[in-house]
């Protein structure tokens, strides 16, 4: 398929900008993907699709505060610095995306604003926005890396507008609503969106059904949102984000599977997650390391048979997945359904059930 196959108009109002008042509060889409059948409900009836026994797999990575924004030496510019991974915590080195990127090269340094104690300097440049930084600090680690998330502010997608000089709108709501309650394994720079409608009332309410649950861990990074760049999608290339699924998983889904329960994914970032670890005998495994597994129709999916899909940017590789899960047609028409709909876009926005 062609990368222009997963284009549409999306009106810029539909793109959410808050969260819904409560976490379960949004709109469902229900697409069944073999009669391609639609219903437009809310988050809580999504459990009437579930029996007892049945599984939801969640993602528990933590979003870390990776937004900084300081000034360059000498000419005082706004610098804006993207936090992407720690390279070496002793030597306080990590990747970065820097904005406006033309303004800064190697040997430049940068002030944070909010903490004069906090400098980088520039060591390398990695791509054409990407830089190394080598933070200057007598901070021991631990401490120096408690006070870098101190100044750090929720990396919120760029089409959420936020203030960035009036530090209570930016931060007040976002701080709880851009992470999932279950969050725990911190790396993500992107929170696991489809995991934001769950609530403890939607948990207890799992509970009494008799649904279980489980946790895999794909640190959600940049590569998700990076435009894709080539028409011809065989030739993308995903950029890689740790993840890790353990036995006691593994093992759980090979005995749903042998009861031939219903696994629901809660995000394509826990679909990537599972098959990327089906081997060639069908059978999954343990793994923790990296993953850069670009799925896109059509493909066969092995582990999961059904997903929580938030919708997705026109051209992303989350709705890419989405569409090899649910049948092109059937996604790509329910999009539209959901625009006709007016329902909400992005990280904030609503979400669509494949069964």
């Amino acid at each position: 398929m062609k990368l222009s196959q997963f284009n549409f108009d999306l009106p810029e109002e539909l793109l959410a900008q808050y969260p819904a008042p409560f976490r379960d509060d949004a709109k469902l889409l229900v697409l069944n993907r073999k009669t391609g059948e639609i219903q437009i409900q809310k988050i809580p009836d999504m459990l009437s699709y579930f029996s007892e026994g049945d599984y939801f797999l969640f993602n528990d990575t933590k979003v870390f505060p990776a937004r900084l924004y300081g000034t360059k030496e000498r000419t005082g510019a706004a610098i804006e610095v993207f936090l992407l991974r720690e390279l070496n915590r002793q030597n306080r080195y990590w990747d970065v995306l820097v904005d406006p990127a033309r303004k800064i090269r190697i040997g430049n340094k940068i002030y944070f604003d909010e903490d004069t104690t906090i400098i980088a300097e520039v060591i390398d440049n990695t791509t054409s926005r990407g830089r190394t930084l080598r933070f200057l600090t007598d901070y021991p680690p631990e401490e120096f890396r408690e006070r870098l998330f101190a100044i750090g502010h929720t990396p919120l997608p760029k089409y959420i507008k936020r203030d960035r000089f009036n530090p209570a709108e930016r931060d007040a709501e976002d701080e709880e609503r851009y992470q999932t309650i279950f969050a725990e394994k911190e790396g993500a720079v992107a929170v696991p969106a489809s995991g934001l409608h769950f609530s403890k009332s939607m948990f207890k309410r799992m509970e009494i059904i008799g649904i279980e649950w489980g946790f895999v861990t794909s640190h959600v990074g940049l590569g998700n949102f990076k435009p894709i760049e080539v028409e011809d999608l065989t030739k993308h290339k995903m950029d890689s984000e740790k993840m890790e699924i353990t036995q006691p998983i593994v093992d759980k889904i090979e005995q749903l599977h042998q009861d031939e329960k219903r696994i629901c994914a809660i995000g394509t970032d826990v679909m990537r997650v599972l098959e990327t670890v089906v081997g060639t005998d069908g059978h999954i495994k343990a793994y923790k390391g990296w993953t850069n597994k670009f799925i896109f129709p059509p493909y066969d999916f092995s582990v999961a048979n059904s997903l929580l899909a938030n919708f997705y940017m026109p051209q992303s590789p989350q709705l890419m997945m989405t569409a090899a899960f649910g049948g092109y047609d059937n996604v790509m028409h329910a999009y539209q359904v959901a625009i006709d709909e007016k329902l909400q876009f992005g990280d904030y926005g609503d979400a669509m059930l494949i069964i």
